[in-house]
């Protein structure tokens, strides 16, 4: 069955084809680490794995490759400001290396939690500054650079089709500019291929060069690593849409003036994450990061759940409620996936499987349509007579094949020990006299012996591990 893809160069839906047959190289925009991974990352990041999930889920292989972002994104996303990271490490009286260390870990974490799994390739920008070097070198050779007082800088004004991704008009952009931040840059759409280091500050990341000591530019870091490692044409770049008229727009110049190649076949773009109507950011401080998830008690493959509610174009509007919502849906499911598991002596309908399962393709192969599969998967549970419990949990566990809600973990509950129980009541009675230093310690104990403990909103849940 064909794929279909919405693919922002063009605006439409288009049947996907590889490259080499059977085969998909991706790369996907990671972050930029200086601060905590918030909701609006995980509804990016968990559509990227649904994706490559539905991509396997097609007996195709996938190279799946991120990026992290440790040097050169300014504080404008373009070519003014301070980078964030040396500006994060200043005020928390850090180093940029545990700076980003630190919030790397923390946004690895956050993504196990939310059963993201990890890309095959991970690399960071501050590894392959010789990569950047070279292609800098690459697109100057090919007569697309010139010098500034503060960096190298591509020169738009000679790639005639500048701006196609986003569909941009140049000559309007010209006439509606301010006035120039950097009054020596030629066009108002010249972007930084490399930034010298300031004369009057010392920067912690900073490399010698042929352009002069200096830190690369944002956009050149995603061209020269995708390259590298997936060539310089490749089938899927993903990232968000606020990516689009800047970020992808300079990697597409850049690297088809450096190879005079098509650099991607589909580009493939999540919506954003609001809260209470405002796109959720750092900078306006309206996030909610996995500390915040767990401080409200919410599973965090509720939140998973909550973004297949959503097709990953589609503005979804962040509340509690929602969240609240979408776990005791999942719970609910969950509670199904047990009662599945008991047995009865009905005969299921071979046709009515291979329907299911061609519906459930349908679905997910149609840009990605996780809503309507999740519809498909409650009408099987709640209406389907012609299938059995045992086809039906099978059934469910191959469509989460691309959901990822570890519905596999799923197990008919166990009488639990009384020694358990009797420590789970001596846990309780030490977390209300406030002595968490007790309960951390009888949690530990009741894990040594098997179990571990979910703390809910109303109820401790206990399973065997």
């Amino acid at each position: 069955m064909e794929i279909k893809l919405f693919n922002t160069m063009g605006r439409q839906k288009q049947v996907f084809e590889p490259i080499i047959p059977g085969e998909v190289k991706l790369y996907a925009c990671g972050p930029t680490v200086y601060d905590y991974a918030h909701i609006g990352h995980f509804f990016a990041y968990v559509f990227v794995d649904t994706l490559v999930r539905m991509l396997k889920y097609n007996g195709l292989k996938v190279t799946h490759v991120m990026n992290i972002t440790d040097v050169g994104h300014l504080t404008d996303d373009a070519d003014e400001g301070e980078d964030k990271i040396e500006r994060k490490a200043e005020t928390e009286k850090k180093s940029v290396w545990e700076i980003s260390e630190y919030y790397t870990k923390d946004f690895f974490d956050a993504m196990e939690k939310l059963n993201v799994e990890k890309p095959d390739i991970v690399c960071k920008a501050t590894d392959h500054i010789e990569d950047m070097i070279n292609l800098v070198k690459k697109i100057e050779e090919n007569g697309y650079t010139y010098k500034t007082s503060d960096g190298i800088y591509f020169d738009t004004s000679k790639l005639q089709d500048y701006g196609k991704l986003a569909g941009l008009n140049i000559e309007g952009l010209k006439e509606g500019a301010r006035v120039e931040k950097n009054p020596e840059k030629k066009n108002h759409t010249d972007f930084a291929l490399w930034k010298f280091s300031p004369k009057d500050k010392k920067r912690q990341m900073e490399w010698k060069s042929p352009f002069g000591k200096g830190f690369p530019g944002w956009h050149i870091e995603c061209s020269a690593m995708s390259m590298r490692y997936l060539g310089e044409t490749f089938d899927i770049h993903t990232g968000g849409i606020d990516h689009i008229p800047v970020h992808h727009t300079n990697e597409i110049a850049q690297s088809e003036a450096a190879t005079g190649k098509n650099f991607v076949s589909y580009w493939v773009h999540n919506n954003f994450i609001t809260t209470n109507g405002e796109k959720m950011s750092k900078s306006k401080g309206n996030f909610y990061a996995m500390k915040d998830i767990e401080e409200n008690k919410i599973d965090p493959l509720a939140i998973r759940y909550l973004f297949l509610t959503a097709n990953y174009r589609t503005q979804l509007n962040f509340t509690w409620e929602s969240a609240e919502s979408a776990e005791n849906t999942l719970n609910t499911l969950r509670e199904h996936m047990r009662l599945l598991q008991e047995p009865d002596n009905r005969q299921s309908s071979f046709e009515k499987i291979e329907e299911y399962k061609q519906k459930f393709l349908g679905f997910i192969n149609d840009d990605l349509n996780t809503p309507e599969a999740l519809s498909l998967m409650w009408k099987l549970i709640r209406e389907e007579k012609e299938i059995s419990s045992k086809d039906k949990y099978e059934l469910i566990l191959d469509f989460d094949r691309v959901f990822g809600l570890k519905l596999n973990e799923i197990r008919i509950e166990e009488k639990i020990p009384e020694k358990i129980q009797k420590l789970i009541v001596d846990r309780e009675e030490a977390r209300e006299n406030k002595n968490y230093e007790k309960a951390d310690k009888i949690r530990d104990k009741i894990k040594e012996m098997g179990y571990d403990l979910q703390d809910a909103k109303d109820r401790v849940k206990v399973r065997k591990v």
